[in-house]
């Protein structure tokens, strides 16, 4: 019988959360879907961050991943940016939790590096590997759902190797890994 695991991908964002699936069937990725929620016509901040959690559980009802590698926010110029992606993130996260999906974080520079080698290779270098790598006919106009592909992918080839990501596999563990930052969490 065929071994097979459903891997979702998250780019989480405040204006496009871009998420990809693929399969895994005896240790072959299958391409699944990938696709983005665009944010950026809400101006309320919460709504937005309901809006990705909602989005979030309904991809994870319909496609039953086994696992979801999600991008880490990184510390760029800005602090807000840094902060609002955190939020998004957060609550991508949350969502998986909620459903007791194993969630494992990549740094960007990881998931590139994953991809095609390169740590510090562009959006478009990423996405035209991946049309390669999974024989995709064509890319999207924006990048974020080849980014959340990209991640799913990079968690795929890092089975196995936990120590490149942290991993949580429901609340209490998110709970007692961050038990410094989480203030009256209770037992």
């Amino acid at each position: 019988m065929a071994k097979e695991k459903i891997i979702l991908g998250i780019d989480p964002g405040t204006t496009i959360m871009g998420f990809g699936i693929i399969k895994v069937v005896n240790k072959k990725m299958e391409f699944v879907q990938m696709n983005e929620l665009l944010l950026h016509k809400y101006t309320d901040p919460y709504i937005k961050l309901k809006l990705i959690f909602e989005r979030t559980v309904e991809l994870i009802d319909t496609y039953h991943p086994d696992e979801i590698a999600i991008e880490a926010p990184f510390y760029g110029k800005n602090v807000q940016s840094m902060l609002k992606l955190g939020r998004a993130q957060g609550v991508a996260m949350a969502a998986g939790l909620s459903r007791e999906v194993p969630i494992t974080e990549y740094f960007p520079k990881k998931i590139k590096m994953a991809i095609t080698g390169n740590g510090n290779a562009s959006k478009e270098q990423v996405a035209k590997m991946l049309k390669g790598l999974l024989g995709l006919k064509t890319l999207p106009k924006n990048l974020d759902s080849t980014d959340g592909l990209a991640a799913a992918v990079c968690h795929f080839y890092n089975e196995g190797r936990a120590e490149l990501g942290t991993q949580y596999s429901g609340w209490e563990a998110f709970v007692k890994a961050n038990a410094n930052k989480v203030k009256g969490a209770k037992k």
